[in-house]
């Protein structure tokens, strides 16, 4: 038997807006183009008769009498041009096949989302979880995030006429861009009104909007191509931490039946100004990150053990995540089938009001809603109860609720399902296997994962580490290794160099050693990105300097030297 219809449904944005998949950040960065542009609606897809080919971008760059002022010489060597355009400027699927396709250019500029290939651009509706984290984020922080954007992936465009502007400076690869912009005339919003709702965790968002501004600081500082690559590691790092959190806040808010008055808006404790930025949450997470050491095997065996954790959430998360949804469809009845519930002021549910439906008190408009639910649901899988599926007379005869007996059904056929796709979906948001990633898993299959903190990743946090705010206005200082530790810990719950509070006291000897020898590896990897040098063996003067300094002054200071 197959689930058919709604009862079948699983994602909702109230958890989040990701249909569990594979996603891939410059696909998220380019959808998340057009909400930037038209204030989070999305953008009617330009009427185009077939994909476009990487010949089609080089043909438009190499035609018209601009190629010589803006690429003197391209003309000459079309084949070297090419494969600049497809390796610098394109993002390309099934690279090097017979079926290679163009999902859309790279997102160096906003107006790429024009060029994408629906059909190989797809997202899976993480850019608008980032787009409405950033919408709710708190004290002003979130529309400064949006207007720095847009700010950074708009130049050379007024997006008041859409035109041109011929006075704004950009490299050359955005200036390739801009030649493929005049192929779109016609540029229209989606008529659709967006869904808006708030973020389960206000304070992941919270934090995401602060980081925005913060590495957005470096735009006069870092070559564009960069600090773009930087937002893209620092996106999926931010919505890997959303729903790591997600696995064991929904499991909690459905088992308590009812929200967490910590988390609201107004409340939540969550403060990304604070040194202590995570201080007082009920749901912070601890990740425990292996730096790569080969010959600290248990300091793996620490991180495995750490990713198994979350990992294992997920068929609770799974579970808790269909009770909601259906408990959705239940209070939409009653609110506007029946009228036994009264909607919200704000004509939403929450998910934390959602639960609080499994309490006692509306028992019996529960089981009357999903008796007639179960009933169809059972009618559907055969006509009398020899032909009933084994699955279904399984749960039938364990004697529980209607709610419980669906969502067990639910979970018996789509369980696995959901299961898969979660995990592939955060192995995707970690960037596994990625320098800019925070897991790894050997190739073998059903090899274990862990929490690995990869270089460029640890690179984007120490950009966001050595800045200070002095005067209103972010500069760059040293950092000394303890504060760093510091920082990643109560910003982020990565923990390198000890314990979470949540683990036996101490630990023991081995654990102690493993963390000892992980804070060496952590401080080797500092010096192969050029970060950090011994100026000698006191703890104290051990520091982390900034790679590109940004003083009191207005000049700028790359690696200690003028320019």
């Amino acid at each position: 038997m197959s689930i058919k219809g709604r009862d079948k449904e699983f994602r909702t944005p109230k958890t989040t807006y990701v249909d569990f998949k594979h996603i891939e950040m410059d696909r998220v960065l380019t959808m998340l183009f057009p909400r930037l542009k038209f204030d989070g609606y999305a953008s009617r897809k330009p009427p185009r008769e077939k994909i476009l080919q990487p010949e089609e971008f080089v043909e438009e760059i190499l035609k018209g009498g601009e190629i010589k002022q803006y690429f003197a010489g391209f003309d000459d060597h079309p084949e070297i041009l090419k494969k600049w355009v497809e390796t610098e400027l394109l993002d390309v699927v099934n690279r090097g096949k017979i079926n290679q396709a163009v999902a859309s250019p790279r997102p160096l500029h906003g107006e790429t989302y024009k060029f994408r290939n629906a059909k190989h651009c797809r997202d899976y509706g993480a850019a608008e979880q980032i787009y409405w984290m950033l919408y709710y984020a708190r004290k002003g922080k979130g529309q400064t995030a949006r207007d720095q954007l847009r700010k950074f992936f708009f130049p050379g465009i007024d997006l008041v006429t859409d035109k041109d502007d011929s006075t704004a400076t950009v490299d050359v690869e955005t200036q390739a861009l801009l030649r493929f912009n005049r192929q779109v005339t016609a540029d229209m919003r989606d008529s659709r009104e967006p869904i808006r709702l708030a973020p389960l965790c206000i304070g992941q968002a919270d934090l995401l909007a602060d980081d925005i501004i913060r590495l957005l600081t470096y735009e006069p500082y870092i070559p564009r191509s960069v600090l773009v690559d930087y937002l893209k590691t620092m996106l999926a790092f931010h919505l890997a931490l959303y729903h790591l959190r997600l696995l064991y806040l929904v499991p909690k808010l459905v088992k308590q039946r009812s929200g967490n008055d910590l988390c609201g808006i107004k409340e939540c404790t969550v403060n990304p100004g604070l040194d202590n930025a995570l201080e007082g949450c009920p749901y912070r997470i601890s990740l425990i990150a292996d730096m790569g050491d080969v010959n600290n095997s248990h300091m793996a065996e620490l991180a495995r053990k750490s990713a198994d954790r979350f990992y294992r959430q997920i068929p609770a998360f799974v579970q808790a995540n269909f009770v909601v949804k259906k408990l959705d469809e239940m209070a939409e009845y009653l609110s506007k089938k029946t009228g036994k519930l009264a909607a919200p002021p704000s004509g939403v549910f929450s998910v934390g009001e959602l639960a609080s439906l499994l309490q006692p008190k509306y028992d019996m408009d529960r089981q009357a809603y999903f008796k007639f639910r179960l009933a169809n649901l059972i009618e559907e899988s055969g006509a009398g109860n020899e032909d009933l599926d084994p699955e279904i007379r399984e749960v039938t005869s364990m004697g529980l609720g209607e709610l419980e007996s669906f969502i067990e059904i639910l979970m018996a056929y789509r369980g696995k399902y959901h299961r898969q796709y979660i995990t592939e979906c955060l192995d995707s948001l970690l960037l596994k296997n990625k320098e800019n990633g925070l897991l790894a898993q050997a190739r073998t299959k059903g090899s274990p994962r862990r929490f690995i903190l990869g270089s460029k990743l640890l690179e984007v946090l120490l950009q966001l580490a050595v800045l200070t705010r002095e005067n209103g206005r972010f500069i760059t200082r040293e950092v000394r290794i303890e504060e760093l530790l510091a920082f990643l810990r109560s910003r982020y719950g990565l923990y390198i160099d000890r314990l979470p509070d949540t683990s036996r006291a101490g630990g023991s000897i081995l654990d102690r050693r493993a963390l000892r020898l992980n804070l060496e590896a952590f401080k080797r990897r500092l010096r192969e990105i050029g970060f950090y040098e011994d100026l000698s063996d006191a703890y104290v003067t051990q520091k982390v300097s900034p790679r590109y300094a940004i003083e009191k002054s207005d000049g700028i200071q790359k690696n200690g030297r003028q320019p």
